[in-house]
């Protein structure tokens, strides 16, 4: 049986949850644009980009929650919900808007070092708890043939910075301080230690 409901369609954060043997169940929320106001993920103007990922991860994880409680027949379990966000001094870089915003972020990337922020908020009954990892990601030079290559492969799209480690872009990376699994969206040792505050068993 599942031991947690996982509010996330990326298909790297169900992998990275099977990778440590947690057993889950989806609790999607709608496709498109969400209509629920508390869960949009647009940043506030001038919000530091520490408190925005914190803001969305616990947002997600309070609204996932709520869907629990609304829903008849299901089996109350704690709800995980993450979010990550690329850091360049004090500029969120989420999701590329379409190609020529993952260009724009791929130059702005290009032969720097920034942060990748990644939030975990596990939600049960009236708690709610959080772990964040922070790891600094380098970038080799990229001229404007590897940014358009690596556009038009599509993998920029709903990821946040523009790019994922784990794919192509890992060749553009020169060094990586902290937790690779949180870069790809959910830092592993993070996640061990909240959900066995929760109860859940993680081997």
């Amino acid at each position: 049986m599942a031991s947690i409901y996982l509010a996330s369609r990326s298909p790297r954060r169900r992998e990275l949850l099977a990778q440590i043997g947690v057993r889950f169940e989806m609790l999607l929320f709608r496709e498109g644009p969400r209509a629920d106001a508390e869960t949009a993920e647009d940043p506030f103007p001038g919000e530091h980009p520490d408190d925005y990922v914190r803001r969305v991860a616990r947002l997600k994880a309070e609204a996932a929650w709520q869907r629990v409680l609304l829903r008849r027949g299901l089996r109350r379990m704690p709800v995980l919900a993450a979010d990550t966000t690329v850091a360049l001094a004090s500029e969120i870089l989420a999701k590329p808007a379409d190609a020529a915003d993952a260009a724009r972020m791929l130059r702005l990337l290009s032969g720097t070092r920034h942060r990748v922020l990644t939030a975990v908020a596990v939600a049960f009954e009236d708690r709610l708890a959080m772990r964040v990892s922070e790891s600094a990601v380098t970038f080799r030079p990229l001229d404007e043939e590897a940014i358009a290559r690596y556009v038009e492969s599509g993998e920029p799209f709903d990821k946040a910075g523009a790019y994922a480690i784990q794919g192509r872009a890992g060749a553009f990376a020169t060094r990586l301080e902290g937790s690779y699994s949180g870069v790809m969206g959910l830092p592993l040792f993070e996640t061990a230690e909240l959900l066995r505050e929760f109860g859940v068993t993680v081997p």
